[in-house]
């Protein structure tokens, strides 16, 4: 009897013991290209009132960046827009890291950069868009509006400008502990205003930073998008930004 129990006993320490793997939170994907107004409304709608620039954190809402308020003009149409400007000068909780070399808010559709972008691409709120220099990646982090803060939201959309191809202009989620949440795709433009949006919610604010991959390649002078003569890179530029509530992360 006594050998018996030994045995099972040396049985049971010989199964591996391994952890579930994490469970990742269900994301409701919004997607959307042509006319895209009525979508971006139900999301705004989903979101809640706009809490515009109001500094602090507020018990729900969304915020929105749009690109055309007067206080970014004296940025506009050059290479040094500030990163953190959607959080110092206008405090909406968002600060911008690139690998590339800067931003720019554009008022001439890019036509400053290269003249083929001026029918290339559009905006969705007149009249000014935005990209990286130098890369076609961005990352934004959320803090609590105007404060140093680190937080998370439950909601994100994106408005872009000439998605060309499947599959390459998309939005990658992370949460707080740096885990990813999922990438999602952008939609095929549809129609010559070429707009697409792309949005992603969660029941609870777990998204920290967002990664934001536009097409294939970096604006410049001597780069044309797939659908000009000559174009290898499918250039995709974004408008607006529009998310939950930053809330605090910690």
């Amino acid at each position: 009897m006594a050998l018996a129990a030994l045995a099972v006993i040396a049985a049971c320490s010989d199964d591996t013991v391994t952890n579930p793997a994490p469970v990742i939170p269900q994301a409701t994907v919004l997607t959307a290209t042509g006319n895209i107004a009525p979508e971006v409304d139900a999301f705004r709608t989903l979101l809640g009132a706009s809490n515009g620039a109001t500094p602090g954190e507020q018990p729900g809402g969304r915020r929105e960046i749009s690109w055309d308020g007067a206080g970014a003009n004296p940025f506009d149409n050059k290479n040094d827009f500030p990163a953190d400007f959607f959080n110092t000068n206008v405090k909406s909780g968002a600060v911008f890291t690139t690998a590339g070399t800067g931003f720019r808010n554009d008022s001439t559709l890019f036509a400053e950069i290269n003249p083929a972008y001026a029918s290339q691409f559009n905006f969705f709120s007149a009249t000014k868009i935005f990209t990286p220099i130098g890369s076609n990646q961005l990352d934004q982090l959320f803090r609590v509006a105007g404060q140093p803060t680190p937080a998370a939201t439950r909601a994100y959309g994106v408005v872009f400008s000439d998605v060309d191809l499947a599959d390459k202009t998309t939005i990658q989620l992370f949460a707080v502990d740096g885990s990813s949440l999922g990438t999602f795709a952008a939609p095929v433009r549809t129609d010559p205003a070429g707009l697409s949006f792309l949005a992603v919610t969660f029941e609870q604010p777990i998204i920290a930073r967002v990664r934001i991959t536009l097409g294939t390649g970096a604006l410049g002078a001597n780069v044309n998008d797939v659908t000009a003569a000559g174009g290898t890179a499918d250039l995709v530029v974004l408008d607006n930004l529009i998310y939950g509530e930053p809330k605090s992360a910690f």
